[in-house]
């Protein structure tokens, strides 16, 4: 099975090189939104943007990002493709590939939003390697969710609403603990101050990767 995760995994990553326009696309969609908000806001004192509103609007950016990024995991692949994956690859090979793509994409794009986040709006956190738990934590857990309920909605007729309204009962208790998290981060809290926040949000994520094993192989045959 891992044989073929490792190969539908590479050819997302091959898919994406080639149709370097699909990257591209994401990330002028971040750096716009972090523009839009620096002209709105119009930031102009050193101290930037205070703490609890540079941390909100940080986690709606990555939200919005995943939507876009993940939306086309499922929803793009022509009907031809799905065939051919339908006979040719075992589901929980097609969901874990796809799993592991989008919550490496979604790092990236992270990675990417904070160091120019950061630089337009100021970077209050003082813990980085707390923040950087967190962000990845939570990249997998949304990019998780994202990848199930694009799944699904690719079922019901390539519908971009319908996963995001799926989606966002699940990404809400996400965002709430990565929002937590990341004060603590800010705070310059310890460790164990934040240990249930990133263990919560781990056992997140593994619930919505089980979740996908588990229920992904009905679908695929429906």
């Amino acid at each position: 099975m891992w044989a073929e995760v490792k190969y539908l995994f590479l050819k997302e990553v091959t898919l994406e090189w080639r149709q370097k326009y699909a990257f591209n696309g994401l990330l002028l969609f971040t750096v716009s939104t972090i523009f839009i908000i620096y002209l709105s806001l119009r930031v102009k004192n050193q101290a930037g943007l205070p703490d609890h509103l540079w941390n909100a609007l940080f986690w709606i950016i990555i939200l919005f990002s995943a939507i876009n990024a993940v939306a086309k995991s499922f929803l793009q692949e022509s009907p031809g493709r799905q065939l051919y994956y339908y006979i040719s690859v075992h589901p929980i090979s097609l969901i874990m590939a796809k799993m592991i793509y989008n919550s490496l994409l979604m790092v990236v794009l992270a990675v990417i939003a904070v160091v120019v986040y950061g630089t337009v709006l100021g970077y209050p956190v003082i813990n980085t390697l707390m923040f950087a738990s967190v962000v990845a934590l939570a990249s997998v857990g949304i990019s998780s969710v994202l990848t199930m309920m694009s799944a699904i909605a690719s079922k019901a007729g390539n519908n971009t609403v319908l996963m995001a309204i799926l989606s966002l009962p699940l990404l809400i208790p996400i965002l709430l603990l990565s929002i937590k998290a990341v004060k603590n981060a800010i705070d310059d809290l310890t460790w164990a101050d934040t240990s249930d926040e990133l263990i919560t949000l781990a056992a997140v994520d593994c619930i919505g990767i089980a979740l996908g094993y588990v229920l992904f192989p009905f679908l695929w045959k429906s």
